[in-house]
């Protein structure tokens, strides 16, 4: 597991400009949807081309988010990278120019939509209720990717909760455009994963400075627990 740390100086710019770390004090559990990002064989699986290991040790926290926000009324949603014909047509700027021949054509094969690496890692509570979405680029809300916009959208969903793999790439591309597209977006320093702690701490330090609200998977726990009994008072 990561060892989780915000930089001194984000952390003081951030009580400067509005006032602490954390940005929202509430979330309504019914407009808010837990987003888990590439949890699957091609980044989890021992072996496989794109293997972060310590995306495994995220997933009880990435359960425990799941199972607290979908009891409340949350929508779960996991996101599915998916490198098809489209994709390689659509963006050869990364599948020719930042991947050497060997790596594309095993990446291509990995995330091959039917193939063991594109499926989710079996570690997962996936449930029948859950959504799951395919997307073509790093991050889910970027032009060409996904329908998850839509998604969301339709649903009257409004926050989002990112927990995923990897930190760095597809976690804080979908963070950074969800914030930017006017979601309430909430970035878990212990349910991300990527290569090192240095990769992971500098991405909690850029979303916290001007994207997301980061925090533990307990503090977020707790929140999803206030909203809970905040829905029920008012019922």
């Amino acid at each position: 597991m990561h060892k989780p740390a915000i930089l001194s100086d984000v952390i003081r710019r951030s009580n400067e400009r509005r006032g602490s770390l954390e940005v929202f004090r509430s979330i309504v559990c019914t407009r808010t949807a837990h987003i888990v990002v590439d949890l699957q064989n091609g980044f989890m699986a021992p072996g496989q081309v794109a293997e972060i290991g310590t995306a495994r040790e995220i997933v009880p926290n990435v359960n425990c988010i799941s199972v607290a926000l979908r009891a409340a009324g949350g929508l779960v949603v996991y996101i599915q990278n998916t490198f098809d014909d489209e994709a390689v047509r659509t963006w050869p700027v990364f599948f020719n120019d930042f991947c050497a021949p060997d790596r594309r054509a095993r990446m291509i094969e990995a995330f091959t939509p039917g193939n063991f690496g594109h499926a989710l890692w079996e570690g997962l509570d996936v449930q029948p209720e859950d959504l799951k979405v395919r997307k073509r680029r790093f991050g889910a809300f970027a032009p060409g990717a996904s329908d998850l916009h839509a998604i969301l959208q339709a649903r009257d969903i409004d926050t989002l909760i990112i927990s995923g793999t990897a930190s760095q790439v597809c976690c804080e591309s979908t963070a950074r455009d969800a914030m930017m597209m006017n979601y309430k977006v909430f970035f878990l320093t212990d349910a991300n994963a990527t290569f090192t702690d240095a990769e992971h701490n500098a991405t909690l330090s850029a979303m916290a400075h001007g994207f997301c609200d980061v925090r533990a998977t307990d503090s977020m726990l707790a929140l999803i627990t206030a909203g809970t009994t905040t829905r029920a008072a008012a019922e």
